[in-house]
This record gives C-alpha cells, structure tokens and sequence, in this order.
C-alpha cells in the first residue's frame, strides 16, 4: 500500500487523506504542531520542519511527500528530494514562497502584474511610493497568507506607520511594495498538471474577500469567455516554467479588461474546495493523481457550486444539511477569531435555483451580508 507523506496537517491535508482514502493510500503527517486538525484522520509526526531527524523518519516511512501549505522551509524540502520523490518540486516552492520571485517570474511569462518594487529599507519604500503612487500596499515577501503580514498605505500619513509595522522585516523575510489594484473582479484558476505534463483546469472561480480572508468562492465564474482563455494560458505557461506537479491556485485581478496575476498558491487552494461536491474530480483527488503518476480525473463542473467560508467559531449546520445541495465541512479545530474552521458547500443545477438556496441559508444563519455578492452575481446569469 502507497504512503503518502505531507508536510503540514491543516485542513488542506486534512481534506487530502480524505480524499485519498478510496485510492487505498495511507497517510503520514508531519507538523510542528501537536493538535494539527488533519491528524484526527491520519498518523502523524510532530517536529520542526528543519530537524533533519524528524526529516529522515518522515522519508523512511513514506513513498512520495508533497505538501499543504506554502511555509514548509524549501532547504526541508530540498533535502527531502534527496531522499523521497517530492512533489511540487522545491524550486517551485521556493519561487512562490517569495513574492518578488513570482512577481519576476509572471513578468518574464509575459503575464500582467500590478507595478512591484523591492524595498530594502525606508528610504526604498518613499523612492517606490514616488514612482507607483498611492494607494498602495507594502507586503512582506514571505510568510504573508490570508492579509497577513500587509499594511495598505492609502496617504503619505501612512507611510511612516507602515515602516514601522512591516519594516524590521526587510532584513528577514523581505518587503516589496505594490500598487493597489481597484478591481471589479477577484478571479482564481484552480489547475492540475501530471508528472508526464499533462495540464488540466476546473472552471473559472470568483471570489469574495473579508478583511483579507476569503468569504466566498463562486464557480463556474460568470460572464468570463472575454478573458477565461487568457487566463488559463497563464496557469499553463506558469506550470510549464516551474515543471509544477500536483494542484495549484493562479489569482488574478479583472482590472479595467485586464487580467492582473496576484499570486500562486502551489498546493490545493481554499477557493477550490468547491469541486469536491461541485466537479466530477475534486482538487484533493486530482493532486494525489497527479504526484503518484496516476491518471488524471475529468475536471467538468456538475452543477453551479458556492463555497461558504467559516471564520471564527461554527454556525448551526442545520440551514446547511436541510438544502439538497447542502454539504458541510468541519475541520475539527478549535473557535478561535480569524480562523478558518470549516466550510460549506451548496451546488445546484442551475443559477437560479442555487441563488435560492444561498438566500435561504443567509437568512437562516444570519449571514445576509456573506452571501449578498454571489446572489447578485447568480441573477446577473
């Protein structure tokens, strides 16, 4: 029986061995931290991602390893490949691990991008500001997810708290700055490629931010053949330059007609959880395929799916259950505020029909305010 080892126990690997129960595999995680939700479903080790001890009995007990969040140390994950077939490679987890590596790499494909500049120290970030103009937003180059680790500076009053937020990190992790993008539409292509280079994609999904983090995720996208084929080629042509294996998320910005790439998630994304009920293949079980050598499964829609985001603590999953295209997810995690602690999921055959649902349940539950902008978006279908 196959191993499957993942670097990290969230819910993405949670999901994952989930997933990769009806294949017959087995599981072994690795996480630094004891409570992992994902190791309620499979075994798992418990350590620094950097001791090569717990490394080597990591690679000694599985056949392939690949991962469930972006922050795994990519020196870890070289090291790894030395020993385990590691999927997605390390080069490519070290670019996307920085943002001004992938900013660089999306502007060598060809591929738009909102201005950038690398900051160093304060006197760099007034010299950017002079040339990119305000609004803008000054990020650290690592570790950053979900609208951490940003500061929008939106006057020159800014400036100086910026600074002194994210400055001390120009020495650590890095800092770029970026122009702030007025967008009409946050776009996502969730995308698969195969050992043998095999490409595949789900439809185009939108998506809807609170405060940084992602509410709500509708798919397939509405009112996108103006740009869909722009935007899968850009999937391809990044997976093409990193020989990417597995699942991974390309977000884009619709700007003005203009698709403006935000940054890539190389590993299953939250905005494609939705295909677990919503595609004939689901993301999780597509990344398996695709790092075991397996055969990749159709990715068509079967239905219009939204994916409901749970931040904080759990609704009542009543509302959920009672719809007939009600799916719930419950990451097992402790309440906590700004945490993402489950999902659901609501498909239905058509536009209409799912904007009804979605009303019903924003109702029941008290979340008018989530559901409101893919209710508009469904009746605009």
């Amino acid at each position: 029986m196959t191993t499957v080892g993942i670097l990290g126990g969230g819910q993405l690997a949670r999901m994952m061995a989930l997933a990769g129960a009806p294949l017959g595999l087995r599981f072994l995680l690795l996480d630094n931290v004891a409570d992992a939700c994902a190791g309620q479903f499979a075994p798992m080790l418990v350590g620094d991602y950097r001791d090569e001890r717990i490394l080597g009995e990591f690679a000694g007990k599985v056949d392939v390893a690949t991962f469930d969040f972006e922050n795994v140390p990519a020196e870890s994950a070289h090291w790894l490949s030395d020993r385990v077939p590691v999927f997605p490679n390390p080069n490519a987890l070290a670019v996307s691990q920085d943002r001004l590596a992938e900013k660089n790499l999306f502007r060598e494909l060809g591929i738009g991008v909102p201005d950038f500049h690398d900051i160093a120290s304060a006197d760099d970030l007034y010299a950017a500001i002079g040339i990119i103009g305000m609004p803008c937003i000054l990020k650290t180059r690592r570790l950053g997810y979900d609208g951490k680790g940003q500061y929008r500076i939106k006057s020159a009053a800014d400036i100086d708290a910026a600074w002194q937020t994210l400055g001390a990190q120009a020495l650590t992790v890095g800092l770029i700055l970026e122009a702030w993008v007025p967008f009409e539409r946050e776009i996502s292509v969730i995308a698969v490629r195969a050992r043998d280079g095999e490409f595949r994609h789900w439809a185009l999904t939108e998506n809807w931010h609170e405060n940084g983090v992602l509410s709500a995720s509708l798919s397939p996208a509405t009112e996108t053949s103006a740009f869909e084929n722009t935007a899968v080629t850009y999937a391809r042509k990044v997976a093409e330059a990193l020989d990417y294996v597995g699942v991974f998320a390309l977000e884009l910005f619709l700007h003005e007609g203009r698709l403006l790439a935000n940054e890539m998630a190389p590993r299953v994304h939250n905005s494609g959880h939705w295909t677990i009920e919503g595609a004939e293949t689901s993301q999780f079980q597509n990344h398996l395929r695709a790092v075991l050598g397996l055969p990749l499964g159709n990715t068509r829609s079967t239905g219009v799916s939204c994916m409901l985001n749970w931040i904080g603590h759990m609704p009542v999953s009543s509302a959920v259950l009672e719809e007939a295209g009600g799916h719930w997810h419950d990451y097992g995690k402790s309440a906590r505020e700004g945490r993402k602690v489950g999902h659901a999921t609501l498909r239905e055959d058509n536009p209409h029909e799912l904007a009804g649902a979605l009303g019903r349940l924003g109702k029941a539950l008290g979340r008018e305010a989530q559901v409101a902008p893919v209710i508009t978006r469904l009746q605009s279908m």
